[in-house]
């Protein structure tokens, strides 16, 4: 679905159904822990993603600097429960709707943070910041006012692993448990309360953008992700779950890979993969425990993604399949 049209429409449609009342639930906070809190954003109709934060004995740290106007959302919800100073931005990732926020954090008193990988996606990415060429930021600015009205700030404190903040209280660990969703991703992980916050390495929901990211080094880090432990998971996108949450996105991988596997090995062309896009989208829509997973309209370019890190080849240039799959994840974040 790339017309932004025909999507407006459907988003009408949608807030005609009862959305208006969705959209109250996502943007409440839930307390999770003690001084634990998740925010569902509301994706449909602001393109946010999802947000937590911890409040420590002096300060506060927030997971993901949303956008602009995502970051301003939760501002007064973190003033209401604290008065005290939000101190950290937490990047778990370089894209637009975790990070392009994270000017708002500052000008509130916060330093952003992320693993080094996300300073590397932004050198690749971000051109017009690192280069005089326009790059996302500029892209997203001409349909999100909000980032328009901004500008972008690189995460200024880093690490290669692993960062942990600990007051004697409360523990976070920021660990880089390898490529997802990016190459820089990172997740935020409470071993007292057994909570796990994703960022896009998990979602819960049809969220998955893999352009960025390794579908096979993805699988191998849900598995460490899935080793921690974790009671409660914190996705990027989609509602809070339990620790079944990972291995559900795991296994939709797997099975994706799985159905590409065996027509690469049955010498398919690429063509032929293509025109079994459908078919490999009815195969996982069956089985119930991943069907949630499916996105009619970004299934082809996950296919494509498997595909080409088994063959190195692409589908056919006529299909386009790559460059729908970035604008539908473009527009998804468009709104608000």
């Amino acid at each position: 679905m790339c017309d932004l049209t025909r999507r407006n429409l459907l988003l009408s449609t949608a807030f005609m159904a009862g959305a208006a009342k969705a959209a109250d639930e996502i943007n409440s906070a839930v307390n999770l822990a003690k001084d634990v809190y998740f925010h569902q954003g509301d994706l449909e109709h602001q393109g946010h993603c999802n947000n937590g934060w911890i409040i420590f004995k002096d300060y506060v740290l927030v997971i993901d600097a949303n956008f602009p106007s995502g970051a301003q959302n939760i501002l007064p919800k973190i003033r209401a429960l604290t008065p005290k100073p939000i101190r950290f931005a937490f990047d778990t990732h370089h894209h637009g709707d975790h990070a392009y926020g994270n000017q708002v954090w500052i000008d509130n008193g916060a330093t952003p943070v992320a693993h080094t990988g996300v300073i590397e996606e932004m050198k690749r990415y971000e051109t017009g910041y690192y280069d005089d060429k326009p790059g996302r930021w500029e892209e997203a600015a001409k349909e999100r006012p909000d980032v328009a009205a901004s500008h972008l700030a690189p995460p200024s404190v880093l690490f290669p692993r692993e960062l942990y903040f600990d007051d004697g209280e409360h523990r976070v660990e920021l660990i880089h448990l390898g490529v997802a969703h990016t190459h820089g991703d990172a997740m935020a992980w409470l071993p007292k309360e057994k909570i796990l916050f994703t960022g896009d390495a998990c979602v819960n929901g049809p969220y998955n953008f893999v352009g960025d990211g390794n579908i096979e080094k993805w699988i191998a880090t849900l598995d460490a992700a899935k080793k921690l432990g974790a009671q409660a998971v914190c996705p990027g996108h989609g509602p809070r779950g339990v620790e079944t949450v990972l291995g559900d996105q795991q296994l939709f991988f797997q099975e994706l890979s799985r159905s590409v596997d065996r027509r690469v090995k049955a010498k398919q062309s690429a063509r032929q993969v293509f025109e079994a896009v459908g078919q490999i989208r009815e195969q996982i829509v069956a089985q119930p425990r991943i069907a949630r997973y499916v996105d009619k309209d970004g299934i082809a370019a996950q296919v494509e993604k498997v595909y080409n890190e088994m063959t190195g080849k692409s589908f056919p240039p006529d299909t386009k399949t790559s460059h729908q799959a970035r604008l539908l994840h473009r527009h998804a974040h468009a709104a608000g």
